[in-house]
Formats: structure tokens, C-alpha cells, sequence
């Protein structure tokens, strides 16, 4: 794979912003955007234990998709203040996804604003995430293929990104929103998984008050290498082509996917993890085939 650094800021203007990452849709790391936030000094998991911790919460690990769970079905639940102990007392592979703040905490609404980077910010959707160390997700994109504002809090996250350009040699997984589950995106065997070879994308880590803008439709992988948490702000995607996959997605996709489970239960998950490598090899022969309409132009060292 061919990972560059995402770009850094310490702050950015509206103008700045639009100009150079969104118009282009190319991602960014804004290092003091929320300096001036009460969560900047507020928010660390002591302080979501304090004021949610009776809160139930959906949890999430990184076990294969099972045809008998829905779509973004949660794996267990738990409170949030025995949730958070076991995040401090020792690494666990749950996470907390998708977890709307303003409907379980709205006191939590005080401590952040809407910030104006030029696009208008779903405020119905601010969403957290919370994980333990070496805890990850899968490679994936977004359902409704956003412009996503990643704030993150409380030690560190790793973060690997690739555009929609890249699907065909990602092993992505036909209806659905992510590459096939085997890959270790930590550290990927190149052998077993050739097509990643031709992939080009971004790697960044992400300290305690930062913001990572990732573009629409981002696929994105998330490592925390200590046990933290973030919060996410959407703006709906912009491009005409997106936004009608992301429709798609929302009332077509999911819906045939979970009929797909309910009528050919394990057979179903295991044709789709069949088909991502067979169609992600299949360019690769066309790539080998058509050399001169494949090149990969190289953004950054070959560092796996």
C-alpha cells in the first residue's frame, strides 16, 4: 500500500478550508480547531462516566458479520460506567458506535459548537465512539458517504483512509460498506491480498483535541492505541453521484441485504466474501493485461 501523511493545520479559515481539502476532497488534520470548546478541557472518559455512566450503551467488536444479526446490529450492551472501567482497567475489543449524544446526554450539547467550515453541519447527528487499546474497525465508508469532522479526545488513534477511486483493489464486500474481514489493516499480508498493492491512500494518528476532515465517502480504518474516544459532525455529501449512493444505501442496500441474510443465512455472507476477492482479482488481471491504463501514481513511501 502507498500511504501519505494526511496534511496538518494548526488552524484554518473558512475560505482556506474549502479552497484546498473540500473543493479537491482531500482529507486534513486541524490540530487547534476546539481549543476554545469547554469539551477541550472538559471531556475525558471520567468526566462521560460522571454525567452518562447509567447511560446502556451498544457495544461492537471486530468478530466476522454473522448472517443472523442485522445490519449494524449490536454485539452486547453494557452500561457506560462499567464500560469505561473496563476500557481503564484492560484492553477489550469492544466499541461504542454511532452513539447519538444528544438524544442519551443532552448536557453534553454545551460544551461544543457547530463549527463553520463553509458546509452545513447535520446537528441532529453528532455521534461518538468510544474504544480500548488495539481495539479497531473494519475498513469501511460511511452509509450516507458524509463529509465527516472527526474530533477527537483522550489518547491516541490511528487512522488509514482511501477514496471510493480505490474500490476495486480494496476486497470490498458487495452490499455492504466494508472490505472483506480477513485483512489486517494493522499490518496486511500482501501475498494473500495482492490487490492492496495498487492501493494509494492516507495514515494519520490523532491526539487529544484534534480534527481529522475526511472526505465523502472516506473509507477508513480506526485503530486506538489507548483507550479514547471521538466524536463525529456530518455534512451530507455534495456530490451528485454520491448522494444518490448514499440513497441507495439508505433505503435499498440495507434492506436487501438483511433479506439476503433472512433467505440464504450463512451462504449469503459467504458468496459476498467470495466475490470481493474473486472481482478484486479479476482487475488485477486486467490491470496486468492493461498495464498503461492502470498505473498507479505513487502520493507517498511504500511502507508496507
Amino acid at each position: 500500500m502507498y500511504l501519505k501523511e494526511v496534511p496538518r493545520v494548526s488552524r484554518i479559515s473558512k475560505e482556506a478550508f474549502l479552497n484546498d481539502y473540500f473543493k479537491p476532497q482531500l482529507p486534513v488534520v486541524m490540530e487547534k480547531a476546539i481549543e476554545d470548546w469547554p469539551a477541550y478541557s472538559k471531556w475525558s472518559l471520567d468526566y462521560i462516566k460522571q454525567v452518562a455512566g447509567d447511560k446502556m450503551v451498544p457495544l461492537y467488536d471486530d468478530r466476522p458479520v454473522d448472517y443472523k444479526e442485522g445490519f449494524n446490529e449490536p454485539h452486547e450492551r453494557m452500561r457506560m460506567a462499567d464500560y469505561i472501567d473496563l476500557l481503564k482497567r484492560e484492553p477489550t475489543r469492544y466499541r461504542i458506535f454511532l452513539w447519538n449524544i444528544l438524544k442519551e446526554v443532552p448536557q453534553l450539547q454545551q460544551d461544543f459548537e457547530y463549527p463553520d467550515f463553509g458546509l452545513r453541519l447535520m446537528k441532529s447527528l453528532p455521534m461518538l465512539f468510544f474504544g480500548g487499546e488495539n481495539s479497531h474497525t473494519f475498513m469501511h465508508y460511511d452509509i450516507d458517504l458524509a463529509n465527516i469532522f472527526h474530533f477527537h479526545f483522550e489518547g491516541q488513534k490511528e487512522i488509514l483512509l482511501f477514496s471510493q477511486a480505490e474500490n476495486r483493489f480494496l476486497y470490498r464486500i458487495p452490499h455492504s460498506l466494508i472490505t472483506h474481514e480477513s485483512i489486517d489493516f494493522a499490518d496486511p499480508d500482501l501475498n494473500q491480498w495482492p490487490g492492496l498493492k495498487h492501493t494509494r491512500g492516507f495514515k494519520t494518528r490523532l491526539e487529544h483535541g484534534e480534527v481529522l476532515y475526511m472526505p465523502e465517502g472516506y473509507w477508513h480504518y480506526m485503530r486506538y492505541i489507548s483507550p479514547g474516544f471521538s466524536m463525529s459532525l456530518r455534512a451530507i455529501a455534495r456530490n451528485p453521484r454520491n448522494l444518490s449512493k448514499a440513497l441507495y444505501n439508505v433505503f435499498v442496500m440495507r434492506h436487501y441485504d438483511n433479506l439476503m441474510r433472512r433467505v440464504r443465512g450463512q451462504k449469503w455472507i459467504d458468496w459476498k466474501n467470495e466475490q470481493a476477492i474473486e472481482r478484486t482479482h479479476k482487475h488485477l488481471d486486467s490491470s496486468a493485461q492493461h498495464p498503461q491504463k492502470t498505473q498507479i501514481n505513487q502520493i507517498g513511501p511504500n511502507i508496507k
